[in-house]
């Protein structure tokens, strides 16, 4: 095997930002979201959506060190607690994508015990969006 097999292609980062770990891989696929829906269910973890016009951390407001506007995202209904199935979720991305259909949306996972968020991915990016 040559070394040129190992080579993929570059990420060109020119007006392409990049969202969550999942970011560097192609669009997650309907069924590429359920799978880590059920991981995240299969580890014991909360499930919500969030969702942004604007997608990043910006300064507008001040300029005061470590104030950034955009840091929190809007978070869709409340978070699932006790949700065990991925369809349950994949339907409120749904309703998520009809209301908001030119915002970013992202499901995250929160440890309830730990109390910290677990991982993060988004899902949808505005069509005008890179």
């Amino acid at each position: 095997m040559s070394a040129a097999s190992f080579l993929g292609p570059t990420w060109n980062p020119i007006n392409n930002k990049k969202f969550e770990t999942l970011s560097y891989v192609p669009h997650l696929s309907e069924e590429s979201i359920a799978k880590q829906i059920d991981y995240i269910i299969k580890k014991g973890w909360i499930p919500c959506l969030e969702f942004d016009e604007v997608g990043h951390v910006y300064r507008e407001n001040s300029r005061m060190p470590n104030y950034y506007d955009g840091r929190y995202w809007t978070l869709w209904k409340l978070p699932m607690f006790g949700c065990n199935d991925s369809s349950q979720v994949l339907s409120e991305i749904q309703e998520c994508k009809k209301a908001y259909p030119n915002a970013y949306i992202r499901c995250l996972a929160f440890d309830n015990i730990k109390q910290a968020q677990c991982m993060a991915f988004l899902i949808q990016k505005p069509h005008t969006a890179n």
